[in-house]
């Protein structure tokens, strides 16, 4: 599943965002978390939380129901309507929890063999029958069966066609329980009324914009009917669905269609049926007034896939560009890992009401309409970028994730691929500073493969996915191209139709290649980002050049005391002329080792750092070189090195590694942000280091360099980076020094930006390819940084661009360099916007996230204004990423001192719980860090989680994250 990626985690993600035109992107991809929790062939593993512990999920325990206080006029919950359900939970208060340990793991005592399911739709309610095939884990048992249930009305329940009494099974809020079932194989028919209308939590099967729809990952399952809903229960589907044809004329669900007709009274009827086993999270069922743009894939065994994409019938047009991700996918799939798709049909559904950004389901994949939707008018070209990579990852998922491992799907390089892998990277490594480094060193700390969970909400999986993602990535990097490829094809032929481990792929990578990979498995284990530190020294006599190590890996909640990571370190090294060195052989550990490759020198090297403290010694180095360390990110790490400000200028100037280049750019600029902080706290002057300049100018006028890396160089680090890297964050400091830079580079590089802006207009049509986002791009950055000096003429220039732009890139990139400024000229042009775009829901969210992100002082009051702006709507997750998370990406104003920002947020989230508690809890996210400010802003924001905490009601979401943050 693709998760969206909201400001309110990382105002250094919400500026870039801003510059990059605020996609509607999540950051591509989704993929749940480590390798492992997989399944292989016919869909997952028994032993699932080895793999998918990130979502929300209690089925890998032994069944306690979590505690809550009991209301004394509570009556069952299953029992009763939703609109009753929902007032009898805001009477209820949250309890604490117990805590859920992976050791205490234990196999269901039944499984499904095949799960046979009929929907009625109706306006005001919906009657959901199943009939389940059932066999216990050991013949001859008779263990109670749980199954889960949620907001259900049990009407009946069946056991092998026999009615059951009221005695004859438990029924309470979370559970329908038969105490003395069958010993063997047994038949279980239930009925179960629900009312999607009335589900505004958009788990399970809920109604929005005129459609039905399901969201089962991670427990929305047992909001449809009582199931064993958990990943390590498989079965077979059919799913029979019945329906007003006039309302929901296409009926859709996983697998093939089978059957279909009309039914009498204007209903008619579709039978569909899913020839492989599932969990009952990748269930999905739709139904509504759609039509389908449609297309054939070949696969390269010649078979024909029939591929759809379904929208309302006006947006329709919008889909070319996801019908070309789709293909390009599939084929990019079959070249590169030799997997093709084994279902002749693969349909996706946009819908604008979505709490993901899309889901995997087996063939029939759902999306957020702004994942799929594209037109050079109306999306942006991070939106297509977002679409093509997004679409890509859920299709990779028909093999990595819905057979196989999810994290591989997160890896997947796909998206490199079709453009820069340069530009790919530094856009992967800085939202792993945004959201894995924060949460790392926060209450909110846990491995790739968590020990333990309370209640597993979305908001992990965003850094699981990223992080193990990482940690897939240094196999490749330890074994290059082919002994990836290698691992990974003795990986499928072990494991295709099996649960599988994050041992099973650490075996098929180490035995396809003899490996020896040490400790590597800690990373799977230990939470925390570890940090290395590098010193350097040079022997001119012995012609020797070493680099000693340190590491550490910080202590994080439940796990004081850790043993040292496998970090795989890729170097180069560059003599007097930025010319690269051959390397043949190191020293390390008492062992000449050479690093030749069939007796040819080499230029990079990957050096394995596996203790608390090594040293590598390089010989036959004839000059004092400077180090490139860490080469294309090789490993998910905080590094530290002894490199002079000289030798990071030398490195901008001159590393072949580019990844490296923008690193060395990067960490001056992280140092003289927090050297020009220390000044602006001390009420000393700011001033810019001149050789700064110099090199960041030196690098806009190379036309020897890629366009958009360049737009990524000559961007500042965000303030949620720096503010990072405080021990105590100070949000005016930071954002005073920001605005300081920007403005000084763009007054002294003013007439090199304005030649960029010249030089990089284009009056060709839109084409969404590498070679024109890179010159929008770098339009766009140098068009921001003129406008930010708040000049006439760099105005005019934006408005200019704003009214002649061909496509909604340039067009909204002109906004936002304009919205920087307050006054009449922002307003108006802000107002111009909305009256051409008011018709159309997504470009609308992007007008809200770029007035909710201003760091315009007291922009609250704006925000709380726009929340009763008539196209707002509270219960869309999307206009509330929009509008309540872009606030929460304005440091300066999120962290206002008079605690503003903090008590808008607090107000919302209590709302948020109510309506939807996903979107809600992602929302309080923003404060798991509060103890990173000032007493009087830890005062303020603490005030707010409290006050969160006390209200009636609050979901297990909202909860696990309030609570954890208070008790950091």
């Amino acid at each position: 599943m693709a998760r969206l990626i909201h400001p309110c985690r990382s105002s250094c993600l919400a500026r870039t965002s801003l510059l990059g035109l605020i996609s509607s992107a999540p950051l591509p991809a989704r993929s749940h978390f480590s390798p492992f929790w997989n399944s292989s062939r016919n869909l997952f593993q028994y032993k699932r939380f080895h793999v998918k512990v990130a979502y929300q999920r209690d089925f890998q325990f032994p069944y306690h129901p979590i505690s809550r206080a009991k209301h004394t006029s509570q009556k069952l919950i299953c029992s009763l309507a939703t609109s009753t359900l929902i007032k009898q939970t805001e009477e209820s208060k949250m309890d604490a929890r117990k805590e859920i340990f992976l050791k205490n793991y234990k196999l269901p005592d039944y499984y499904f063999d095949t799960v046979d399911l009929k929907f009625s739709l109706g306006e005001e309610k919906t009657i959901v029958s199943s009939k389940i095939s059932v066999f216990p884990r050991d013949e001859g048992s008779s263990s109670p069966l749980v199954l889960d249930g949620q907001d259900l009305k049990l009407i009946s329940i069946k056991v092998d066609g026999k009615e059951l009494k009221e005695e004859d099974y438990q029924l309470d809020s979370r559970h329908l329980t038969l105490s003395s079932p069958p010993s063997g194989t047994f038949a279980l028919e239930i009925i179960t009324e629900i009312y999607p209308q009335k589900n505004t939590s958009l788990e399970g099967l809920y109604r929005s914009s005129g459609n039905f729809c399901t969201q089962c990952e991670a427990e929305g399952f047992r909001k449809i009917t009582f199931y064993q809903d958990r990943p390590d229960i498989m079965a077979k589907y059919t799913c029979h669905i019945e329906a007003d044809k006039s309302l929901y004329p296409v009926l859709l669900s996983n697998g093939n269609l089978i059957e279909q007709g009309d039914l009498e009274g204007g209903r008619h009827y579709a039978l569909w049926e899913d020839p492989f086993k599932k969990p009952c999270y990748l269930f999905a069922l739709v139904a509504g007034r759609l039509e389908s743009r449609n297309d054939v894939f070949v696969t390269r065994s010649g078979r024909q896939v029939s591929l759809r994409i379904w929208t309302p019938a006006q947006d329709l047009p919008k889909t070319a560009h996801a019908m070309y991700s789709l293909k390009a996918a599939m084929k990019w799939d079959e070249d590169v890992f030799g997997l093709e798709y084994d279902l002749d049909l693969f349909n996706i559904v946009a819908v604008p009401d979505f709490n993901m950004g899309a889901m995997e389901n087996k063939s029939l994949n759902i999306f957020n309409s702004k994942l799929v939707l594209a037109s050079p008018e109306t999306a942006s070209d991070a939106d297509y970028a977002a679409i093509l990579g997004v679409i890509g990852h859920e299709y990779f998922h028909n093999w990595t994730g819905n057979r196989l491992a999810y994290i591989l799907t997160k890896f997947f390089e796909f998206s490199s691929d079709m453009g820069s892998r340069t530009v790919k990277r530094i856009a992967d490594v800085s939202k792993l500073r945004s959201y894995q480094f924060p949460q790392d060193a926060g209450p909110m700390a846990h491995p790739v493969r968590p020990h333990s969970y309370i209640k597993m909400d979305n908001f992990y999986t965003v850094t699981v996915y990223e992080k193990g993602a990482e940690v897939v990535r240094m196999y490749k990097t330890l074994l290059g191209s082919q002994g990836f490829r290698k691992g990974m094809d003795l990986y499928f032929k072990r494991h295709d139709g099996q649960a599988v481990t994050c041992e099973d792929f650490f075996a098929a990578m180490r035995d396809a290649n003899d490996a020896d990979f040490a400790n590597f498995l800690l990373w799977y284990s230990q939470a925390g980002t570890p940090s290395l530190k590098v010193t350097s020294s040079y022997d001119a006599e012995a012609h020797t050049f070493s680099l000693r190590f340190s590491q550490n890996v910080p202590p994080t909640p439940g796990q004081p005391v850790k043993e040292p990571m496998f970090i795989p370190v890729a170097v180069g090294l560059l003599d007097s002329n930025g010319k690269e060195m051959p390397l043949s052989s190191v020293y390390h550990a008492g062992k000449l080792q050479s690093v030749a490759n069939n007796n040819q020198p080499v230029y990079s090297t990957v050096l394995r750092v596996t203790k608390k403290e090594e040293e590598f010694v390089f010989s036959d180095v004839v000059e004092r070189p400077v180090p490139s360390i860490l080469r294309g990110y090789s490993a998910p790490i905080r590094l530290e090195t002894d490199l002079s400000d000289n030798d990071l200028f030398f490195l901008l100037a001159h590393d072949s590694d580019e990844f490296n280049r923008w690193e060395a750019g990067q960490v001056l600029a992280r140092k003289l942000m927090l050297s020009l902080v220390a000044d602006f706290q001390q009420g000393k002057p700011l001033v810019l280091n001149p050789k700064f300049v110099q090199g960041l100018r030196s690098i806009l006028c190379d036309s020897s360099l890629d366009k958009e890396f360049i737009a990524k160089a000559i961007t500042p680090p965000g303030e949620g980076e720096i503010m990072d890297m405080m021990e105590v964050a100070d949000p005016d400091a930071v954002h005073a020094v920001r605005t300081f830079i920007r403005k000084q580079l763009a007054s002294e590089m003013k007439a090199d930006l304005l030649t960029t802006v010249v030089n990089n207009r284009s009056t060709e049509d839109y084409v969404f390819n590498h070679p024109n986002m890179a010159r929008r791009a770098l339009k766009n950055i140098a068009l921001a940084y003129l406008v930010s000096l708040g000049d006439p003429e760099c105005t005019e220039l934006a408005l200019h661009e704003y009214r002649t732009a061909t496509n909604m890139t340039e067009q909204f990139a002109a906004l936002a360099a304009i919205a920087q400024n307050p006054g009449k000229t922002r307003d108006d042009v802000l107002a111009d916007f909305y009256s051409k775009w008011q018709h159309d829901f997504l470009v609308v969210n992007k007008w809200f996230s770029l007035q909710a992100m201003s760091n315009i002082p007291g922009n609250v009051e704006n925000v709380r204004n726009l929340l009763k702006h008539p196209a707002f709507d509270l219960r869309n997750p999307n206009k509330v990423y929009s509008l309540i998370g872009g606030f929460c990406g304005s440091p300066v104003n999120f962290h206002a001192k008079d605690g503003s920002g903090y008590k808008f947020l607090g107000e919302l989230v209590v709302q948020l719980d109510k309506l939807n508690p996903q979107v809600a809890s992602r929302m309080v996210s923003a404060f798991s860090r509060w103890k990173r400010y000032d007493k009087t802003r830890q005062t303020l924001a603490k005030a707010q989680l409290e006050m969160i905490m006390s209200s009636n009601g609050l979901s297990e979401n909202v909860f696990e994250i309030a609570s954890k943050s208070l008790a950091a």
